[in-house]
């Protein structure tokens, strides 16, 4: 997938992905995720019958990921180095969410301080899938905090984690990956089945990125606190990865976040992760802050073990 690529300019290559997210954000119309999205919920629709919903899932998941993947690797082989390059570096644009991120949680934060509950709950419900109509500040706080630290991981790290492995088409097989696991990873009579291969397929590639993410938290943060939380809470979180990254986020920050949340009308008991007074609004912006700051931290690691490879192939 580099193979027409030197390594050397992979730094090069994730630096020009990472300025067009912020640059650019999501594109206004057409976006890539967006039409991928629909097609799955087509494909969905086709394939989740009541008979060997695995099996289908699993059809299901290879028809929409498998193509695209193959279709980018096949793109970034055959063309010269320049087109590769670019062709790289976009993928990587398309499949980062690092802007969007911020320009969907900051807004929370904001008509928080406003006491703006009505806005506030409406801008959360846009990122969340639980209740947001009869949330009080302290739960859409939380809310924000908790989708800042997941997709952290989910929507940034995990994406630079692959495109370190495999380029733009790593980056693309994560992010599709990860995009069907948000869509059929649920655990209700729907999905329970039929999205199975896309949560544990989800779950081993995000197995490394989201504790190396955790780790990174934790380093830009309160460090002891950070890792014993991991240590402690993690393990009793639903998610094998979320748990780790939350847990480790929340300590680094110095408050704590779940704890009980309404879905589909019905309250759900999660447990606690982090430490400290619960999550407030100026917190969704700290969590902000610390998943900009990881995002250096990785650049500049890369950036560092680049310049000392060149170092030592050229003594």
């Amino acid at each position: 997938m580099l193979s027409n690529i030197a390594w050397p300019w992979l730094a090069l290559l994730m630096a020009a992905g990472i300025a067009l997210d912020l640059l650019l954000g999501e594109t206004r119309r057409w976006h890539p995720l967006v039409g991928f999205g629909r097609m799955a919920g087509a494909i969905e629709s086709r394939l989740n019958r009541h008979v060997a919903r695995r099996l289908r899932g699993i059809l299901a998941w290879s028809v929409a990921v498998l193509p695209a993947v193959l279709l980018a690797d096949w793109l970034v082989s055959a063309a010269p180095w320049w087109l590769a390059a670019l062709l790289h570096a976009l993928l990587l644009y398309f499949c980062l969410g690092l802007r969007s991120l911020r320009d969907h949680t900051v807004p929370i934060a904001r008509a928080l301080a406003a006491g703006d509950l009505a806005q506030a709950r409406r801008l959360t419900s846009y990122i969340v899938s639980r209740d947001t109509g009869a949330a009080d500040a302290g739960d859409l706080a939380k809310a924000g905090v908790e989708s800042l630290l997941e997709n952290g991981n989910d929507a940034v790290f995990g994406t630079l984690f692959w495109f370190l492995v495999a380029g733009g088409p790593g980056a693309l097989l994560f992010r599709l990956s990860n995009t069907l696991d948000a869509m059929w990873g649920y655990r209700n009579t729907r999905f329970l089945h039929f999205g199975w291969a896309a949560a544990r397929i989800d779950d081993v590639l995000n197995w490394a990125p989201a504790r190396l993410t955790a780790w990174s938290y934790a380093w830009l943060g309160d460090r002891r606190r950070a890792l014993a939380c991991w240590k402690t809470q993690a393990p009793a979180w639903s998610s094998p990865n979320a748990g780790p990254v939350m847990a480790a986020g929340a300590g680094a920050l110095g408050v704590t976040v779940g704890g009980a949340a309404v879905y589909e009308g019905e309250i759900e008991q999660r447990g606690i992760l982090g430490a400290g007074p619960p999550a407030q609004g100026a917190d969704i912006v700290r969590a902000w802050r610390l998943v900009a700051g990881v995002t250096a931290l990785w650049l500049a690691l890369v950036c560092l073990v680049t310049l000392v490879c060149l170092g030592v192939s050229h003594a």
